[in-house]
């Protein structure tokens, strides 16, 4: 069975056709920095490679892309859209109305809808995938994996909110948490390497996007994305824990409508508020020139990650591993070493030399004396969603 997964992200889509059960990747790729005029598309198949600079507009043009390339007389790997017989997606938000993999019918596609105000950047390009594979692959069914639904493990003391309880009974206001696909996968395979099955794991997922999670034996049991997914950690242009205060005072005082505020917390904030960059790389590059901006933006950013490990290692009494994943997580040295240093009162240690690798597998990057051990471990969302979708 040809298992077609689609992964929509703020500013990228990274996708892969699987052969199911088998777990064969047949071909795979990754549309990036949409919304650019230097939009970089990625494809790659056994026989070819194809690396290209292009104007990608919106997610629409991106899947359209996607679409031709899998189609293409020279490099595709189908012959009809017919071929393919389950397209699964990447969902963010689930709310309370979707706590595990669902089959899309009207009714979802209504309710991903109805979720647009909790993940404004991601639940739109979500559903405009899922619209655009409906049309194209119009035998395959469609199903929808929720970024939301490994979290639904984390305890009622983590997830409420200390507000009026009616909140949370009637609109069901709480912690939702995030990126739960890439955690389970990456969680799991860190149980595998420790061997054990009791386990304090701190796992660090860090792209245009970021979260953290501390997950025992298995279980998320915390997590640093909320409500929606804009608390936590810095991000590429999400401005990650504020004083609320803040937003009253913007308004209030400074004159901002509430949209502009919304706008200002989503889209202007985080890395790009901080430097007028939001790609990582970008950034680095900038500050291996001096540019104090990027220097500053880097400190907040790795602080950030560390106060969050260190209230997770409170939270789980212990940690046995701590593992970065993501775009930024597997490829940036330089983070990951400014997250890891001057952790040794908890036996954190981490390996320059090891650690100088863009990962490909999982990789330790602690040092022999380290009693926790840091693991880089690429994450492979597509895979853990065509597993659900095929298994559903």
């Amino acid at each position: 069975m040809k298992v077609l997964v689609l992964n929509s992200g703020s500013s990228s889509i990274k996708y892969q056709l699987f052969t199911m059960p088998e777990e064969q990747v047949i071909c795979s790729g990754l549309i990036e920095r949409i919304g650019s005029a230097k939009g970089v598309v990625h494809y790659e198949s056994a026989d070819n490679a194809i690396s290209e600079t292009i104007k990608i507009e919106n997610h629409k043009v991106g899947l359209e892309k996607v679409v031709s390339l899998l189609l293409d007389e020279k490099v595709g790997v189908i012959f009809s859209t017919d071929e393919i017989e389950i397209v699964g997606h990447r969902v963010v938000h689930g709310g309370s109305s979707f706590t595990k993999t669902t089959v899309v019918t009207e009714e979802v596609k209504s309710k991903i809808q109805d979720l647009f105000s909790l993940a404004p950047q991601h639940n739109p390009a979500n559903l405009e995938g899922i619209k655009v594979a409906e049309a194209i692959f119009t035998k395959a069914k469609q199903v929808a994996v929720f970024d939301t639904a490994f979290h639904q493990s984390i305890p009622e003391k983590a997830y409420t909110y200390a507000i009026p309880k009616k909140f949370l009974n009637k609109h069901k206001i709480r912690l939702y948490g995030f990126h739960g696909t890439s955690h389970k996968y990456v969680s799991e395979k860190a149980i595998d390497y420790l061997g054990k099955k009791e386990s304090k794991i701190i796992t660090v997922h860090l792209g245009n996007g970021c979260s953290i999670s501390a997950i025992e034996n298995g279980k998320s049991i915390d997590h640093s994305l909320g409500f929606g997914p804009v608390t936590g950690l810095v991000m590429g242009t999400r401005s990650g824990d504020i004083d609320h205060t803040l937003i009253f005072y913007l308004v209030n005082t400074l004159g901002y409508e509430v949209n502009e505020v919304n706008t200002l917390l989503q889209k202007e904030s985080g890395m790009f508020g901080l430097t007028g960059y939001s790609d990582l790389r970008d950034i680095e590059a900038e500050a291996a020139k001096g540019n104090k901006d990027c220097l500053l933006a880097l400190d907040i950013n790795t602080y950030r990650i560390k106060k969050y490990i260190g209230s997770y290692i409170a939270a789980m009494n212990g940690v046995d591993a701590i593992v970065f994943t993501a775009g930024i997580g597997e490829n940036s040295s330089l983070i990951r070493e400014k997250v890891c240093t001057d952790l040794d009162f908890f036996g954190i240690e981490i390996d320059k030399q090891k650690n100088n690798i863009r990962a490909k597998e999982l990789t330790e990057v602690h040092t022999e004396n380290s009693k926790v051990k840091l693991l880089v471990i690429p994450t492979n969302e597509e895979l853990e969603i065509a597993k659900q979708s095929y298994q559903l």
